[in-house]
């Protein structure tokens, strides 16, 4: 059985619901896990926006239009057996508009967001069974347990995949929603912006499937971002510790979270293009193909900070106690690096800004630059082969680095710049690295760069 995540724009219209559903029948047994249309988990988050801030009004209008929407989806994917499904969307509307009122709504908001899930997979199931193909409609709440750490609780979520496999034995379709969990406190709750890989991941780690599909709108993952950089290409394989530092640093096709189930239980990961199903893809496996630079990948947002100190910075236990503030805060830390009398940090977290700061201060001069750009330079890089560097900085050489960090990770140059360097930065290491020296490797079909 292999496990095929759609995401949101995979099911963001009936045609492309169709589309699905034929890529479905090829590829059983399938466990089937789906995002909410796209759009629909935003406008949610806006409706309940609106709610707190006393705008009800203009909550119910935006929960009736949404609703239109659908009903006309609806329409379009089921035609004359739309019937049981406008009967669902007309219940979950209802829901929504009932929760919509229900003050203060912090409860009430995890269960509103569960309904794109839950509608995107209604909607799907409904249409297997019109087409005579029989399918398990599953409840994700009652399969992702999360414990008092919001850290799913993977051998429950293995049991109860076990009991449901076993109740359906001839079954060769289950589907169930993406990003919607159950917390410790039994209340309906998500794995946040992303979720539904995640997802994914954790429910091919728990029954042990043979392939996890990542299905996007996207020919796999680029060597670059094709939003901002023209002429980017697939990049065919990737290292599951590729993947992640690729995901890190801020690729949008795969989130943060999901390589690790997947890694950890050996499992392969296959990124895929719903439109275009014939394309390869990218597959993210342990092996290791191809060395030097593969992909970049930037995330905006950081916020650096500089804590200058000539009396303390060399003192036991100086940087315990550093690292020691961002702890009290629950601030991850994305990059340090050290001289005789400084210590540089970045962070893409800046809700307790001041606190830290202030915190800091007892021990030196605390100096903070805003709007910076983390650049991920990611691939297969030896230390011991000489000219990644000079390649790097060449093709960088007339844009301001503010920091520089490697050796942490051997798959992994990272860069901060300016924000408003990154436009420049991300073209300038697509043309410098990628189509000066590129060569096809046509066994593997990956992109390596031939080292200096």
């Amino acid at each position: 059985m292999k496990v095929l995540k759609f995401g949101g724009t995979s099911v963001g219209s009936a045609e492309k619901i169709k589309k699905i559903a034929e890529i479905i029948h090829s590829e059983q047994p399938v466990f089937v896990v789906l995002s909410a249309m796209g759009g629909t988990t935003d406008r949610l988050t806006e409706m309940v926006a609106d709610a707190v801030e006393g705008r009800m009004t203009t909550a119910l209008k935006s929960a009736g239009d949404l609703k239109k929407h659908y009903d006309l989806t609806v329409l379009q994917l089921l035609g004359k057996d739309a019937a049981v499904a406008m009967f669902y969307v007309d219940i979950i509307f209802n829901s929504i508009n009932v929760k919509l009122k229900q003050l203060p709504l912090a409860k009430a908001e995890k269960e509103i967001l569960s309904y794109g899930e839950k509608l995107s997979t209604f909607l799907f199931h409904q249409l297997l069974l019109k087409h005579g193909l029989h399918a398990v409609l599953l409840d994700a709440t009652t399969l992702l347990p999360l414990d008092g750490d919001h850290e799913p609780v993977m051998n429950e979520i293995e049991k109860k995949l076990w009991i449901e496999f076993n109740r359906y034995p001839e079954m060769h379709v289950f589907i169930t929603q993406g990003f919607v969990c159950r917390n410790v406190w039994g209340e309906t709750d998500n794995l946040g912006r992303g979720g539904s890989d995640y997802s994914a991941s954790l429910f091919g780690a728990a029954i042990n499937t043979e392939e996890i599909q990542i299905w996007t709108d996207i020919d796999g993952v680029q060597n670059n971002d094709p939003r901002i950089v023209e002429n980017t290409r697939p990049v065919r394989h990737l290292r599951f510790d590729e993947a992640a530092e690729l995901a890190y640093f801020g690729a949008k096709i795969l989130h943060p979270l999901t390589i690790l189930p997947a890694q950890k239980a050996g499992i392969p990961v296959l990124l895929k293009n719903t439109m275009h199903p014939e394309d390869a893809g990218t597959r993210i496996t342990a092996s290791q193909k191809g060395r030097g630079f593969k992909a970049v990948a930037a995330r905006d947002g950081i916020i650096a900070i500089r804590i200058k100190s000539s009396r303390m910075l060399l003192a036991y236990g100086f940087m315990r106690k550093v690292f020691e503030v961002f702890e009290t805060y629950k601030t991850p830390i994305d990059m340090v690096t050290t001289s005789e009398i400084a210590v540089s940090i970045t962070i893409d977290d800046g809700r307790h800004l001041k606190e830290i700061v202030s915190a800091l201060r007892q021990f030196g001069k605390v100096e903070v630059e805003e709007k910076k750009t983390l650049v991920g330079v990611v691939g297969l890089i030896h230390a011991d082969e000489p000219g990644y560097a000079r390649q790097l900085f060449n093709a960088l050489d007339d844009i301001p680095i503010r920091m520089i960090s490697y050796g942490a990770s051997r798959y992994n140059f990272s860069l901060l710049v300016n924000t408003e360097d990154k436009v420049r930065t991300l073209k300038a290491l697509n043309s410098r690295l990628f189509h000066n020296e590129l060569i096809e490797n046509e066994e593997d079909n990956v992109m390596n760069m031939v080292a200096d």
